[in-house]
């Protein structure tokens, strides 16, 4: 080994442990997002997000849309409690959606879609109920494609309909929960 390649490796060593020895010093600095207590002891992410009441969705009975504003409701409760119930309520979630449907690609023997797009447009308010003031709000959406395999299935439209409705509310579920989560652990 030459002189050259000694040096090297001695100052890779050294970049190494300057690395390892940075790293243990800042470890204690980090809080998990998803933590049962706060470093300072207050209450974690989970009964922050727990003492969220999640208001009903409106949406036309019996329409495709009731079911998706039931389906979303359920997975924020779900996600946000753990399936169990919650605290007493410190905020108000009130979410209003719309949806779209969009042909992509269209056969052009039959003029039927072969690709339709599917996507659910939510604007959501979080309200602190001591104050009545709105603490955080936005806007989110899920789009998601599928396919129609043709017009001898006659049910795929329908089911592959239906499955991309349930893949898009649970994106807004899951996006709304983040935001919620950033709001509670920094308060933005």
């Amino acid at each position: 080994m030459s002189w050259f390649s000694e040096g090297l490796v001695f100052r890779r060593l050294t970049r190494l442990a300057l690395v390892l020895a940075s790293a243990g010093l800042v470890a204690g600095c980090f809080e998990p997002l998803y933590g049962e207590r706060t470093l300072n002891g207050g209450p974690g992410l989970r009964d922050r997000l727990g003492s969220v009441d999640v208001a009903q969705i409106e949406a036309a009975n019996g329409t495709p849309e009731a079911r998706l504003a039931v389906e979303i409701r359920n997975a924020l409760l779900y996600d946000m409690t753990g399936g169990h119930g919650g605290v007493s309520p410190t905020h108000r979630l009130v979410i209003k959606l719309a949806t779209t449907k969009q042909s992509v690609i269209v056969d052009v023997t039959s003029a039927r879609p072969d690709i339709e797009n599917y996507g659910i447009d939510a604007a959501y308010t979080l309200t602190e109920l001591a104050t009545g003031k709105a603490v955080a709000n936005g806007t989110t959406f899920a789009h998601v494609s599928y396919d129609i395999p043709g017009g001898e299935q006659r049910f795929a439209r329908a089911r592959g309909l239906r499955d991309a409705e349930s893949r898009a509310a649970k994106g807004i579920a899951d996006n709304i929960k983040a935001r919620l989560a950033s709001y509670f652990v920094a308060g933005t």
